[in-house]
């Protein structure tokens, strides 16, 4: 795989505050760069959200109302957000997901497209047990030295969904091979199906 003829991408990961629909608590977004995650240029952010947390999402992530309650509002950091996003191409586990709550949140976003490191996990690895981060990151053994805050964090879950990126994207030899396998249909960046030939 060629990774310098990759597009602009970034890897990103939310956290939310356990609520349906969810207030996002953090977000991280990190770029992909030459084949590795550029941490120097990464955003993060905390945001304080209109509804409190749930004592289950605070036990997952650990951001507690308490933690949060100085933090920016959303629309405080929205702005910021979308003009680092952009409108590259972004990448997530479980994409699906980050897309959705991120597209409610940035209303005027659009990406270029969408991997997800779920589905192209499936692809690359048929077979295996379960796919979650944490069976991926036992199956690839990715290096996260380097990985900030720890798991269930959206720090530490972009970094390492960008480890595995990079690794299962060495099974293909072409960016459109990858992204054939890696966007969920009806996401930015799906391949078009190719039409059925017909007599006319």
């Amino acid at each position: 795989m060629n990774f310098s003829s990759w597009p602009p991408l970034f890897v990103v990961d939310v956290e939310g505050n356990g609520t349906n629909p969810p207030d996002l608590v953090e977000v991280a977004v990190l770029p992909v760069r030459e084949g590795r995650p550029d941490t120097s240029t990464a955003g993060a952010w905390l945001t304080r959200p209109q509804r409190p947390v749930t004592p289950f999402a605070a036990r997952v992530h650990g951001l507690t109302n308490e933690r949060l309650a100085r933090e920016p509002g959303w629309e405080e950091i929205a702005d910021q957000i979308h003009t680092l996003l952009g409108t590259s191409w972004i990448c997530a586990h479980n994409a699906h997901v980050d897309y959705k709550v991120l597209s409610t949140h940035l209303p005027h976003w659009q990406p270029a497209g969408v991997l997800d490191t779920l589905r192209l996990a499936r692809a690359t690895y048929p077979g295996l047990a379960k796919y979650s981060l944490d069976a991926l990151i036992d199956h690839i053994q990715p290096d996260l030295r380097a990985a900030p805050a720890q798991r269930h964090r959206a720090t530490f879950d972009a970094f390492a969904t960008a480890q595995l990126l990079l690794a299962m994207a060495t099974h293909y030899d072409t960016w459109d091979q990858l992204v054939a396998v890696a966007v969920p249909p009806g996401l930015p960046g799906a391949p078009e199906p190719e039409e059925e030939p017909t007599l006319w």
